[in-house]
């Protein structure tokens, strides 16, 4: 066992208290990776702000870089000293959801309560999301990681565990947009951002971005949407159609946590459209539709978790564009952060102007 400084949450909607925990060394199958560099998702804030409930104390965080330090035994096409971006899709390979090939999926469960984290004096500490990466060290299953390549910022490739993979994978996976295809994005926050560079990236013909803040609409077209709408205009979506040629979009992204979005968004959407149910509700947050309108023209309803990516095939080639320069990532970071200032920097997150704040370590 190892003591590592992690913050630990200990009370839902309460700051965060940095302390000393103990971390245990990778079993087999496992991976150790010394952390260079967090990011501070939404969904970790609303996680201890108690809106899913969840066991605690907890340790949050779950989008990371850094440098495999140790291993457990049967680890295979890994080694110490690789650098590797960490997320929260653990995937056992052999459910019928992994041998589908969608393991974000993955039907085996995780008790983050028998993880590798433990108070010092060996009381229960809840690993969330199978990660617990506001740590200096994690241990995690080796199906979590995917090598980047060694030049590669650990603070930009931090951001390629969650919300770049969910904002592209969603549109390329989940949307399997066309190129000369349209599509509304709805919410230009960071899996926003991401889900109109991946509709760039697949040739999409024209990229509508909905906010409420017109100043990250303006931030969405840096990104690759031709156009913004105020979600605050009576009926935005009339706009969205105009737009687009006056038809509504193929593809509706759905990237922000609130009912009204989920709401609003059939009405952007095309004959034969497709709603990505990207973003997530607080629990017991209820949206209603007329069902006979999508069975009459066609229209679906498509849940989308971590863009439905497969991590040792979806993150490299993420990391290759950014290398060619056709990713964004540099400027998705807003500001960077150490641990003792996570209370800050969630603090910052929360006032909806920041695309992603970075711890680094």
């Amino acid at each position: 066992m190892a003591l590592v400084k992690a913050a630990v949450c200990h009370e839902f909607g309460k700051p965060l208290s940095i302390e000393d925990v103990e971390l245990r060394a990778p079993i087999s199958g496992e991976v150790e990776v010394t952390l260079a560099a967090v990011a501070i998702c939404h969904s970790d804030i609303s996680y201890a702000d108690g809106a899913w409930g969840g066991s605690l104390p907890a340790v949050y965080g779950h989008e990371a870089a850094g440098v495999i330090t140790a291993m457990g035994d049967n680890v295979t096409g890994h080694q110490v000293g690789d650098k590797v971006v960490v997320t929260l899709i653990r995937a056992c390979g052999t459910c019928p959801a992994c041998a589908a090939g969608t393991p974000t999926i993955c039907q085996t469960a995780y008790d983050g309560d028998k993880g590798p984290l433990t108070m010092p004096d060996g009381s229960k500490l809840h690993q969330a999301m199978a990660c617990g990466a506001f740590a200096e060290k994690v241990v995690v299953d080796q199906s979590q990681i995917a090598e980047i390549p060694e030049d590669m910022s650990s603070t930009c490739a931090s951001l390629l565990a969650c919300g770049v993979i969910t904002g592209v994978g969603a549109v390329v996976n989940a949307a399997q947009l066309r190129a000369g295809q349209d599509v509304v994005v709805i919410g230009a926050g960071g899996v926003g951002l991401n889900a109109i560079q991946g509709a760039r990236i697949a040739g999409a013909r024209r990229i509508v971005a909905v906010d409420m803040s017109e100043d990250k609409l303006e931030i969405a077209k840096e990104f690759g949407a031709t156009h913004g709408v105020l979600a605050t205009e009576d009926k935005p979506w009339r706009a969205a159609k105009e737009a687009l040629g006056g038809r509504g979009a193929d593809a509706v992204l759905v990237t922000v946590g609130a009912a009204p979005a989920y709401d609003a968004a059939p009405n952007y959407l095309a004959y034969g459209g497709k709603m990505i149910m990207v973003g997530m509700p607080h629990t017991g947050a209820v949206s209603t539709y007329e069902a006979a309108n999508f069975a009459a023209v066609g229209q679906s309803m498509i849940g989308s978790k971590m863009g439905d990516v497969v991590v040792p095939r979806d993150i490299p080639w993420m990391a290759d564009l950014y290398e060619q320069g056709r990713l964004k990532l540099d400027e998705l970071v807003s500001g960077t952060w150490t641990l003792d200032q996570i209370n800050e920097a969630i603090a910052d997150t929360k006032t909806g102007t920041a695309k992603r704040n970075v711890i680094v370590f």
